[in-house]
């Protein structure tokens, strides 16, 4: 993603920096996505031409100063300069409406609402704060600029809400060139079961009802065109202090005690889940009958496709690049400190038992990580920089 690492991606020099910084570190092949944000239009198609797969912007302040949000103006810029480039641009889509009792302008610091519900430390203060309307005005301005740019793929990340679904149908059916994702905690974890204070669970778009989620799972197992394309972490880490757990969760002596008393307005705003996502859908899917190739098809050849790289990556067929998982489907095992591979354990699914365990991980016919073993470091980072500049789809 282009921000949450300075420089974010919104110049050629900041991209050329990340790349550098990237060299010989990566274990799995990694691509960069770009950034629009205000005044950057000149950079953008230098960008496409140094190889970033896409570009994000925020219609909602990111919370890093670095990566302002974006206009209508912005995003009509943007889509003048991108229109005819072998690009996606993909869209955070909340936006306050003109008139809203909701959230100041942040996401991952956010300030309390203008007429708090409740509690600060109450989940359901922080969900009342952002609605599904944030998101449906959101995508409504999108639409509402698409025919600028009507060859351009368009796609919202991250989708939460079932409210938008069917303007986003709607658009579609109308020949609109845009596509939605949701992500893997809004298809497992619901509002209902989070407890006051656990602002581990805290993102944005907030995770919302049980019936949200059961309505998210009934589009995607939809018989004909869903409008969900895609499933995603969203991961989003942070060191664990800036989640502000209370010791009730976090445990008296744990260092990710910051004596904020789990306000959800003020921790860090991230679900931490990547490396478990493929054992989260499934573990749900089992409940809804999901077989391993709609899996396949949501994580591997969509996002594939979506990138510009269904012809190397997303499938196993001659010609691409081998990139397996070895997965045992029957497995179980219980996420904790030492089953959570990313950097700072602090996630919503510790202590949650799931199905299915990746054994081993291949990169391109060569296995780089085993279960038992870990990261084979005599072959060390293998992984390559995918910056080869996308081409038009003919």
């Amino acid at each position: 993603m282009p921000l949450n690492a300075i420089p974010p991606t919104t110049t050629v020099t900041g991209l050329r920096e990340k790349v550098e910084a990237a060299h010989a570190q990566c274990w799995v092949d990694v691509g960069f996505y770009g950034g629009i944000v205000p005044g950057n239009t000149g950079e953008l198609k230098g960008l496409v031409q140094g190889g970033v797969r896409g570009f994000k912007g925020f219609l909602i302040d990111s919370g890093v100063a670095e990566f302002p949000a974006v206009s209508s103006t912005d995003i009509a810029k943007a889509m003048a300069v991108l229109s005819d480039e072998p690009t996606t641009l993909m869209f955070h889509a909340e936006m306050i409406p003109p008139i809203s009792a909701s959230v100041g302008d942040d996401v991952q610091s956010s300030l309390p609402p203008l007429a708090p519900a409740g509690p600060l430390n109450e989940y359901k203060t922080f969900l009342a704060s952002r609605p599904p309307s944030l998101e449906t005005y959101a995508i409504s301005e999108i639409l509402s600029l698409a025919s600028l740019a009507p060859k351009l793929p368009l796609h919202i990340v991250h989708l939460s809400t079932i409210e938008a679904i069917p303007m986003l149908r709607e658009a579609r059916e109308q020949g609109v060139n845009i596509t939605a994702e949701t992500c893997f905690h809004y298809l497992s974890l619901a509002a209902e079961t989070i407890m006051d204070g656990d602002t581990r669970h805290k993102c944005c778009p907030p995770i919302r009802t049980q019936s949200n989620q059961d309505h998210l799972w009934s589009e995607l197992l939809r018989n004909d065109d869903s409008v969900l394309k895609t499933i995603v972490s969203d991961h989003s880490p942070c060191t664990p202090d800036l989640k502000l757990l209370p010791s009730t969760i976090a445990g008296k002596n744990d260092h990710s005690i910051n004596g904020g008393g789990g306000d959800f307005f003020a921790a860090w705003g991230g679900v931490s889940s990547v490396g478990l996502g493929l054992s989260i859908l499934w573990t749900e899917g089992q409940r809804k009958g999901v077989s391993p190739e709609k899996i396949v098809q949501w994580c591997c050849k969509n996002t594939a496709r979506q990138v510009g790289l269904e012809h190397q990556k997303g499938d196993i067929d001659v010609g691409f690049d081998g990139d397996i998982a070895v997965f045992d489907d029957e497995d179980t095992f219980v996420v904790e400190p030492d089953t959570m591979l990313f950097r700072n354990k602090c996630s919503p699914y510790q202590g949650k038992r799931l199905q299915g365990v990746v054994k081993e991980t291949w990169l391109r016919g060569q296995r780089i990580f085993s279960r038992t073993e870990g990261f084979d470091t005599k072959v060390g980072p293998v992984g390559r920089l995918l910056l080869e500049p996308r081409t038009k789809e003919a």
